[in-house]
């Protein structure tokens, strides 16, 4: 494994459950040979001795169970292959690496992937539970030496570097290729995406086409007036403006260049006046992760992924290349027309964020991708980059109370089809509203938490259990999420006050029939709930987005304190600041990352 990859599953961990899993049935041939028969092989001869067959084993991943089998001949691991999974692409290829070491080394205990965590404790748990049923130990493993990794070059040399392969960098990327520049792209993590891959990869688009299909009226002054009003009138104008004028060209973009699917429908995001987000096949930013990089490849963009950027190298007062680290060794990227940081923000830097905002502490929970870390921050500041905004630290009021991480099966509430209540059965917050006014009321029910109910017509309206099944199953099996025939059942699972959650839905069904919501006022259709089943779902606030980072202009170059450019520079995505202000509104991100990204690209493209 490249070095930088973290251990997250320690030889004490897998041996501890190769005890565990081994003891059960080693001592006796009885029980040995029931676990071997299960795995369609005879029983081990004795213990401490491999014996060679296919074991299947099981582990529980990020996305819930990992299933493998494990063949074995001649006393070494022969083959791994997955049988079952529900990891989110990105985070699935991290099992792919571990096999290929594990198949390497003849060795079940190896260095997790850095990104990863879950992921990988749960593929190695299901590997170490499958060679456990062979009725051998670890030590009985010959070690092998890995051949070496293909050895990288000193340095490389383009025209234009972009650090970062999220959602911006890749839009960079293309952009610049697409204006006749040779790219290279340097990603520290083991795998492109960032935190657009695990995003549900709505965009905000005003006037886009489902909205002319649907009569309903937007353009770009009023979505940059609900941008500048979501964020409490704390951005950058200008910047404002860039994003307002030019988010449906980038979904234009996307759609007819780099040949991303959207849904037929929209989402309705809280602090939006009208509903404008498209919605990605599936709901799922993998849908535009997977065109964006087969587009960039197929412009001949080099991807180089476990390579993180430690250093910008400037030359007479210009950032002409990027020092960056791969398997201990110091590799400069050399750009000759500019350097675009696309690094993202700093919501897993815990250090960080408490520096710039002590309420946002190592108790809330966050949706980020680990990379999250505010690298390109920390090398702009270095050259004397301005920052701004940083205190702004945005929660994503409906995430997993247990993981932290974002629930898509919640978006039956962005299409205007669920409540939220807490443990006394009463509302407390309109659903639409802001990401931060909704976190702060949650906040301040009992627990910290909500509770979303819904009905089977809205269930079937957003059809939330089928786009996001595999997280429909998890939560179901981890009792986060309750399918009931009744309210009184629905509402024993978690122990909320029955009676008043009835009362509550009674009250919402006569709204919806006046039309008018008189508790919060809430926007858009108001559709009364009806027969069972029906479903609540446990949800916490968690960290989801910075948007405090570095200063730019419109141009994307990077700004000094004393608001001078430094040449050579440019930033786009969650490391610049100063574009939502106090707040982000829902899918405006992915429009401020295409737009933005593609900015950026173009005016590195086109230095001298």
């Amino acid at each position: 494994m490249k070095k930088q990859v973290c251990v997250l599953f320690s030889a004490v961990m897998v041996a501890a459950l190769l005890t565990a899993c081994d003891g059960s049935q080693k001592e006796t041939g009885e029980a040995a040979g029931n676990a071997a028969s299960e795995a369609g092989t005879e029983a081990p001869e004795a213990a401490g001795k491999i014996t060679d067959g296919t074991y299947e084993g099981e582990g529980t991943g990020k996305g819930g169970l990992i299933k493998v089998s494990l063949t074995i001949s001649n006393g070494e691991l022969a083959d791994i292959a997955v049988l079952e999974h529900e990891e989110t692409p990105g985070f699935a290829d991290a099992m792919d690496e571990l096999r290929q070491v594990m198949l390497d080394t003849n060795q079940i205990t190896v260095d997790g992937v850095s990104g990863a965590t879950l992921s990988s404790n749960g593929f190695m748990e299901a590997v170490a539970d499958a060679f456990a049923k062979s009725g051998g130990t670890e030590a009985d493993l010959a070690a092998k030496e890995a051949a070496p990794a293909e050895e990288r070059a000193d340095s490389y040399e383009a025209d234009v570097i972009v650090v970062g392969a999220g959602g911006a960098g890749l839009s960079a990327a293309i952009t610049a290729a697409e204006n006749g520049a040779k790219v290279i792209v340097i990603e520290k993590m083991n795998n492109v995406g960032g935190n657009t891959l695990i995003s549900g990869g709505e965009m905000a688009a005003p006037g886009n086409w489902l909205q002319k299909e649907q009569g309903i009226e937007d353009d770009t002054e009023r979505f940059y007036n609900d941008i500048l009003a979501g964020g409490d009138h704390e951005a950058d104008p200008e910047l404002v403006r860039v994003l307002a004028d030019n988010a449906l060209d980038a979904a234009l973009w996307l759609r007819d260049d780099v040949n991303v699917t959207f849904e037929d429908y929209m989402l309705f995001f809280g602090g939006h006046s009208v509903e404008r987000s498209l919605v990605p096949l599936n709901a799922s930013g993998v849908e535009l992760i997977e065109k964006l990089t087969a587009k960039a490849e197929a412009l001949g963009v080099e991807i180089h992924t476990n390579t993180p950027a430690v250093e910008l190298i400037q030359t007479d007062g210009r950032v002409t290349a990027v020092k960056a680290e791969s398997d201990g060794k110091e590799i400069i990227y050399q750009g000759n027309r500019g350097v675009i940081l696309a690094t993202g923000g700093f919501g897993s830097n815990l250090e960080m964020r408490i520096a710039n905002n002590p309420d946002m502490d190592e108790k809330i929970l966050s949706t980020n991708s680990v990379g999250s870390t505010g690298d390109g921050i920390i090398m702009a500041e270095a050259l004397g980059a301005a920052t701004v905004d940083m205190q702004y630290i945005q929660t994503y009021p409906t995430c997993d109370p247990e993981t932290g991480t974002l629930l898509y099966v919640g978006d039956v509430r962005l299409e205007g089809r669920a409540i939220l209540v807490n443990l006394e059965g009463r509302r407390f917050i309109e659903e639409l509203e802001r990401r931060d006014v909704i976190s702060m009321a949650v906040t301040e029910q009992t627990g910290g938490v909500s509770y979303m109910f819904w009905d089977e017509a809205s269930m079937e309206a957003s059809g939330v259990n089928v786009k996001h099944e595999k997280e429909y199953n998890n939560l179901i099996e981890r009792g986060l999420l309750v399918k009931a025939d009744t309210v009184e059942e629905a509402a024993a699972h978690f122990g909320i006050d029955a009676a008043q959650l009835q009362k509550t839905i009674d009250n919402y069904n006569q709204y919806c029939a006046d039309g008018k919501d008189l508790e919060f006022n809430k926007r858009g259709e108001l559709i009364a709930f009806t027969d069972s089943p029906y479903y609540i779902m446990k949800t916490t606030p968690a960290i989801h987005h910075t948007m405090g980072g570095l200063k730019i202009n419109t141009k994307t170059q990077v700004l000094t304190k004393e608001n001078e450019v430094i040449s050579g520079l440019y930033a786009a995505g969650e490391v610049t600041g100063d574009i939502h202000g106090t707040n982000r509104l829902g899918s405006d991100a992915i429009a401020d990352i295409v737009v933005f990204g593609r900015i950026a690209g173009e005016q590195a493209a086109a230095a001298e």
